[in-house]
């Protein structure tokens, strides 16, 4: 038998010991133990949570409160719809952490096909605001089909990464198999379009296969061939949604005429708000920018509103409880018992690590103004419960990760 036959077989034999291991354990009942090893969930990477969603709400209420009342009547609606959302998320967090993880092992494959369902899905339905294809309406809420898409990448390469890696480093079983679902998913997207989202799964594929043992150069290569791409695409004229977002990026406070005025509209009002929170703020409800100054404050552009109200250091407090999460979050994953744990854990929580950098980098100017949703503080359902959800896997992980819990 060969060396290449001989490391196929002893991989299935891993893998399927794996799966034996998964079963037993699914059968097995946790204890909710806050401090046994191997079965309470990790306490700091739940209190950090909390923490994180009580102060969102909180923010988001008072960004969200006046333009609740000048287009619904309701100042109380944001905050409402936001409470039931999170208490759902927390039922969501709580209930998916006593789930074994090796479970989503077995269906990668199936939940990236779901996936690609629900971009297809959105394209053939009714087009939102502004002609975009992103929501599948549910009742009276929407699920937001790219927030499958990106927990959908992380998995797959986490489950490919775990199963192949001793040749990541291939073109066959590294390159191709990561740069196939990423370039698929990218595409639907850009039907859609949702530039904001093409970018994290860009950001999220690269980190996965780099984590999963690919080498420096042949993501380099496909950072090159993905630069060719996007000029052939701006070339043919398919970038021009794009281009508009474009055209007031590093402009807001240097505007030159009317349109870029209007362009750079919500930017400027973003730095005002930044600007005019200085150190210690303007008190909680104190803003003034979102009077209807700075479009949609409970949004996108809500981190200008706790600048405003909270100062830089307030500010710099909550950036450091991100800051802190995402440690947590490494410290469970690169502990975990197996490869795959330590790969999807370490992949989950990069992608609240990239979308708070990126947030932070769009309301600052140093980034066009696009789509990214502060976690835990951005008002919307399907967001924060896929966060919810994602933070429910790794207090999964947590539970048979080799740290203490206390």
């Amino acid at each position: 038998m060969s060396t290449i036959e001989q490391t196929s077989r002893r991989r299935q034999e891993d893998y399927q010991r794996e799966r034996r291991a998964s079963s037993k354990r699914g059968k097995r009942k946790f204890k909710f133990s806050l401090l046994s090893i191997g079965k309470g969930i990790d306490i700091p990477f739940v209190l950090i949570v909390f923490v994180l969603l009580a102060i969102g709400i909180t923010m988001m209420f008072s960004a969200s409160y006046p333009v609740a009342f000048y287009e619904i009547g309701d100042s109380y609606y944001y905050l409402k719809r936001q409470l039931i959302f999170a208490l759902i998320g927390i039922v969501i967090m709580i209930a998916v952490s006593f789930i074994d993880y090796h479970n989503y092992h077995r269906f990668a494959a199936v939940i990236l096909g779901i996936s690609y369902f629900a971009l297809v899905l959105v394209l053939v339905l009714p087009s939102q605001e502004g002609g975009v294809h992103r929501w599948i309406g549910v009742g009276m809420f929407g699920i937001q089909a790219s927030e499958i898409s990106k927990f959908a990448i992380i998995l797959f390469m986490a489950h490919w990464g775990s199963l192949y890696y001793d040749r990541m480093d291939t073109i066959k079983y590294g390159v191709l198999p990561g740069a196939a679902v990423f370039i698929s998913t990218a595409f639907l997207l850009l039907l859609e379009p949702h530039y904001s989202c093409i970018v994290i799964c860009a950001l999220l594929t690269v980190l996965m296969m780099y984590v999963s043992g690919i080498k420096i150069k042949w993501l380099a290569i496909g950072a090159a061939v993905l630069v060719v791409l996007i000029l052939l695409l701006w070339v043919t004229g398919m970038l021009t949604y794009a281009m508009e977002r474009m055209d007031g990026w590093g402009q807001a406070l240097v505007y030159k005429d009317n349109d870029q005025w209007q362009q750079t509209w919500q930017t400027r009002n973003s730095l005002y708000a930044i600007g005019s929170g200085g150190l210690f703020g303007l008190g909680l409800g104190q803003s003034r920018q979102k009077y209807l100054y700075l479009p949609e404050p409970q949004n996108d552009f809500i981190f200008a509103i706790v600048c405003e109200e909270l100062g830089l250091v307030g500010a710099v407090l909550i950036l450091l409880l991100f800051a802190l999460l995402v440690w947590r979050g490494v410290v469970i994953s690169l502990r975990a018992r197996d490869r795959f744990g330590k790969l999807l854990g370490i992949g989950l929580i990069s992608h609240v690590g990239l979308q708070v950098i990126l947030n932070i980098l769009v309301i600052t100017d140093w980034l066009p103004n696009t789509g990214i949703s502060l976690p835990f503080f951005s008002y919307g359902g399907s967001s924060l419960l896929t966060l919810m959800f994602e933070m429910g896997v790794i207090l999964s992980i947590s539970r048979t990760s080799n740290i203490e819990k206390s």
